[in-house]
Formats: C-alpha cells, structure tokens, sequence
C-alpha cells in the first residue's frame, strides 16, 4: 500500500538532487538559452526520475501519478529545464504511448525514453490552428508505397532537440475531430525538418521550433492512434495539463518561500519588512492563491492515480494554477523591490517562465471555456 511516508521520502531525494546538481546550472542554461545535455538527461534517468510513472517492464518504477507530480515540482523550483524533461517523460506524450499505444510500441520506445537516451515531444499546434486544433491541416495520405505525413507544427516545446515526436495528424478526410489521428515521426526520418529556434520570454532552457513533415514516410507500425480516436486521444492530454499545472505551482511556491526568506532578512526602517502590514498582507495573498492550486492539483491527481483524469478538475487545477504562478510571482518581485528587478534574485527569470506554462498546453480563456462545459454538460461552438 502507498503511504504518505513513501511520497515524501521520493520528494525529499528529487529536491536533493534538483539543488545539489541542476539548481547550480539554472541560470546559464536560462543566458544561454540551451537544454540540459544528454547526459545529464540520462542521469536522471539513471536516478529513475524519468520513469517513475511508468511500468517496470519498460524500466520505470510503477508509482503513482502524483509521485511524479512531486518530482516534477521539486525539480521546477530551481530548474526548469531540468523538470521540463520529466515533464516530458512521465506526464507528455510517453504517457499516450504507454497508456493506448500498442505492447510493440511500448516496448520500442518506452525504454529508451525512461532510461534518458531518447526524448519524445508533442506535436499538435499548427500555424494556423493553435487553440482550435482540430483545424489542423497535417495530414497523413495513404500512397501505392505507403503512409506519407505533410504540414508543419508550431510552438512545438523541445522542437529539434526532441529524439521523437507525437504527431497529431488528420488520417482521414473527414471534418473536424473525427479525421485526426496521431502518429510517431522519428528523428532522421527523410522529410523532417526543423525551424529556428524561437527566442521566448521564458522557456529559455527548453528549445522551441517549428516542426516540418515533407512527405514523411511513416511506418504503419508508427501510428499509434488511427482518425476516429481523437476524444480518447485527446483525453490523455489531460495528464500534460496536470504537470502544466504542477510547473506553476512550482514558481509559486519558488517564489513564495524566497519572499518569506527575504522579508525575514531584509531591513528598512530599523525593522524587517515582514512587520510591516503590507508585507504581510502579499505573503498572506500569495500563501492563499498557492495553497489554493496545489490541492487543486491533488484533487486532479487523484483521479490520474485511478486511471484518466477528471478533465474538469484538470481544468480547474491548471487555470488556477497558470493564473496563480504568474500572481504570486510579481507579489514575490514587489515584495524584493529593486532587488525582485535583478537576474541575481531569480524573481524575474520566475516570473518570465509563469507566463509560458500560462500560455502551454490550452490558455487559462480555453481553461475556463471547458470548466464550464464540463460543469453544465454542456458543449459549445466557438465558431456559431
């Protein structure tokens, strides 16, 4: 049986290793806008961190889904893209893969991705269809020499870094969501390329490129969801949300507890400045608004525990918790004064990064479009 004890121990060794070995990097990896190397990818790998929410069998460890969250948080305190690729791995793409893929597919990529040795990103934002995805126009033909994938994604997160890619396609000319599908392109496949990598605000240690497929020839064995599949498909996104959301409640706690530290150090008139009201009422604020997303987020991890997340939950955890990061954050950057303006405080660079995971993975105006479709049962038509 799991016990509390068990999560705090795994908790305890990721926050360890987050700031004994990754913390000391963080900042060069944010100037010099590059990811951690493969090696220090493979040992996280060797740690486990990579595979903790993944079956044995492919070299994880079979934990809870909420063991992950906690790693993943612990690790995103400091290290953002160090995080990012046990985000990755333990709540991203992998998890279609070893949820509905089928046991050749779990098997040829799984291990590898649990190990360190390859990395999988998702690819379903279009130039032309970001929100609205199902306008997506990558589209897989079927050919007298088989499948061959066309189009091109944007805003791809690890776009030409990334080993593999979930692609998600349209494998059928039929309108809306009914034609998509999804399909694994590798990389090195004759007809994927990539675009320069985009100079974000925040993000700067994980690459971001567009992602080109001209004509692609895919494996049949590379089609992981076939059109018709995409509500069960699109489902399992969910659990990407969910570490979305864990990234953000990570700022805000990162954020929360260099404030409480600061205030209890830093002096003006003769006193720290925690005795004075306003202080005290930005830690209360910023207290409140993190309390209030993670047991958002444990309610919504619960339910991942037990299978496919409660999509309103999911909801409400990630719009919480996007919304609060980006708060909290410029409370902790006011609380600093001159000193939050700086790179030398990490405020801003906290702050920069609240804005992506806000923006990643449905905005918190798509977030709250599904809150209340899920809450009244109700679907609605952007386009009416």
């Amino acid at each position: 049986m799991v016990t509390i004890d068990d999560l705090q121990d795994i908790r305890r060794l990721a926050a360890s290793v987050a700031h004994d070995v990754y913390s000391p990097i963080a900042e060069e990896l944010d100037v010099s806008r590059t990811p951690i190397s493969l090696e220090q990818r493979e040992e996280l790998g060797k740690l486990g961190f990579l595979g903790i929410a993944h079956e044995e069998q492919y070299g994880g460890s079979g934990s809870p889904f909420s063991y992950a969250l906690a790693v993943i948080e612990e690790f995103a305190k400091v290290c953002r893209p160090a995080a990012f690729q046990i985000f990755e791995a333990n709540t991203g793409p992998a998890q279609v893969i070893a949820r509905i893929g089928s046991l050749e597919q779990r098997r040829r990529w799984l291990p590898g991705i649990v190990s360190g040795a390859h990395t999988m990103a998702v690819a379903i934002s279009e130039p032309d269809a970001g929100s609205a995805a199902t306008d997506m126009k990558t589209a897989v033909r079927k050919t007298p020499h088989g499948l061959v994938l066309s189009g091109s994604k944007r805003w791809i997160s690890n776009g030409g870094e990334a080993d593999l890619y979930l692609v998600y396609a349209r494998l059928a000319d039929v309108p809306g969501s009914k034609g998509i599908g999804a399909v694994v392109v590798e990389k090195g496949m004759e007809g994927l390329s990539f675009g320069p990598s985009e100079r974000l605000m925040g993000f700067r240690g994980i690459p971001s490129a567009d992602v080109i497929f001209d004509d692609v020839r895919i494996p049949e064995e590379n089609v992981v969801v076939q059109a018709g599949d995409f509500k069960k498909l699109f489902s399992l996104f969910s659990l990407e949300r969910l570490g979305n959301a864990t990234m953000s409640l990570a700022l805000g706690q990162a954020a929360l507890d260099k404030s409480v530290k600061y205030a209890q150090e830093r002096t003006a008139f003769g006193k720290e400045i925690i005795e004075f009201q306003t202080i005290q009422t930005m830690l209360a604020d910023m207290v409140l608004d993190v309390d209030g997303a993670r047991l958002l987020i444990d309610r919504a991890a619960r339910s991942a525990d037990e299978g496919v997340p409660d999509p309103l939950h999911v909801s409400l955890a990630k719009c919480a918790a996007n919304e609060m990061a980006k708060r909290v954050t410029d409370l902790a950057i006011q609380i600093h004064g001159g000193n939050g303006y700086t790179e030398e405080y990490g405020m801003e660079r906290l702050h920069r990064d609240s804005h992506g995971w806000a923006i990643a993975g449905g905005t918190p105006a798509m977030q709250r479009t599904r809150i209340v479709s899920e809450f009244t049962g109700r679907r609605f038509d952007q386009r009416a």
